[in-house]
This record gives structure tokens, sequence and C-alpha cells, in this order.
């Protein structure tokens, strides 16, 4: 999975949603795009798309989660340009009293151990690369809290903690660190995963929102940032829609 002077991105969680919007964008902007998910079907199919629109992409089925797989992926890469951490997602909205332990255990697990396992798997290729940029996606959920959203908020809080820390630890070495906090994005699986299938529930989140954000617009901003000269480090980016001011008011014409 090398290419000589084309540099390499790894998107995970590149299935669907701004996973997959990130991987078309980095594409168009020049870069090989290796989409990692648990759906091979789904990134196979966009794989060939960003192939057959002229772009690089090839497609690798993995679980973040598995260590063993993901240590087996990373032998691929002598260097690496980005990594964007994207696999993640939220289970359920019940308060503390009656959440489900199991529900949180996943969610930690995907956002927070996925996230580590693959930067920590990815790190030596990224440094290799002399220019390596690691893409954190957490949420405004990982910087303010909201009823319902314990859960949720814990495992984004684990994840913007390893991105502060990890831009900590390595400062010096030719890698940046960069975090990218979303507010309320309307894509076709989060809310429906979120109430496990529920769409009445999923789509009351966005109701009377007039735009929510978009997949392509995150990812839009992922790809800016990825593309800032070397020198530049986007810490913490925070985008939100325009009627969203926080994590508890949103304007809604109903």
């Amino acid at each position: 999975m090398t290419a000589a002077g084309t540099p390499i991105a790894v998107v995970t969680g590149a299935s669907s949603g701004i996973g997959a919007a990130t991987a078309r964008q980095l594409a168009a902007a020049g870069y090989r795009v290796v989409l990692t998910a648990r759906r091979k079907d789904r990134i196979e199919a966009l794989a060939a798309e960003i192939n057959e629109a002229g772009h690089q992409a090839t497609a690798y089925a993995l679980d973040v989660t598995d260590r063993a797989a993901v240590d087996e992926f990373a032998t691929a890469f002598r260097s690496l340009a980005v990594l964007v951490n994207n696999a993640g997602g939220a289970l359920g909205a019940d308060p503390v009293a009656t959440g489900d332990p199991e529900d949180w255990r996943r969610m930690y697990e995907v956002n927070v151990i996925g996230t580590l396992n693959i930067t920590q798997a990815l790190l030596p290729a990224l440094t290799a690369s002399g220019d390596g940029t690691v893409v954190v996606l957490s949420s405004t959920a990982g910087h303010s809290t909201y009823e319902g959203g314990a859960g949720y908020v814990a495992a984004k809080n684990g994840a913007r903690v390893l991105a502060e820390t990890l831009r900590l630890e390595i400062v010096g070495t030719p890698v940046r660190v960069i975090e990218i906090a979303p507010g309320m994005v309307k894509t076709e699986e989060f809310a429906t995963t979120r109430f496990r299938g529920d769409t009445d529930k999923a789509a009351k989140v966005y109701a009377g929102v007039a735009e929510p954000l978009t997949a392509d617009d995150v990812a839009d901003t992922i790809t800016w940032a990825c593309t800032r000269p070397p020198h530049v480090n986007i810490d913490l980016l925070v985008v939100r829609p325009r009627a969203q001011a926080s994590n508890t008011k949103v304007h809604r014409e109903l």
C-alpha cells in the first residue's frame, strides 16, 4: 500500500457518512485513500467509485477494536501521510440511572480504544513520512454534556483527551494532531443507529432544523485541516450548523 510520490491517507469508518465523504474529498485533494470499515461491500463499492472518478482508493475490511487485525493492517505501511480516526458512534439516549452498561462499553471500545489501537499501530509510519497528520473525530459532545448523552459524552471525552495528550507527548516529532468536533450532523445512519433502527426517534433529532450539517460539510473541514502547510496545526476545530448554539440550544422551526 505504497505509492511513490502520492501521499497516503487512511480513513476509518469509511463505509458511510462522514468517513465516506472524507475519503472522497481527500482523494480529490490528491491523496491515495485507504478505506477501512467492517462492511467490506460498502468500502469496496466506494473505492470503485473513487477510482472510476480518476482518483486512487483501496478498500480494506477492518474492525478497529480488533488489535491483532489492526497490527496486521499496519504492516502494509512504511510511510503514511494522514490517519483520520472517524470510526465511532453513539448507542442509546438513556439517563445515567437506567443506561445499559453494554452500550457504554461498546461506545468506549469503538470511540476510544479503536482510535488508540490504530493510532498506536500507524504512528511509526506517520512519523517516517516526515510530515504526518493524525485526525481525531470527536464531537461537541466531548466538550459539553447533555441529558441522555452521558455514555456518548464520556466516550467522546475520551477521544478528545487522547488527542490532546498525544499532541503533548509527540511535540517535536514530524506529526501533528488535529481534533475535529462536529455538532449536529445529519447523516443516513448516525441517529438511526443510536436509536436501534427507530426512524421516528431519529427524525426527531433533526425536526425543524432547517440546515443541519452534512457529512460533506464535516469532510470539508477535515480536508482543509489536513491540507494546511506542515507547520500549521489546527488543534481543535468545532463546527456546528448556524441553528445550533450549543448541544442543548437549537433553533427549530416547528
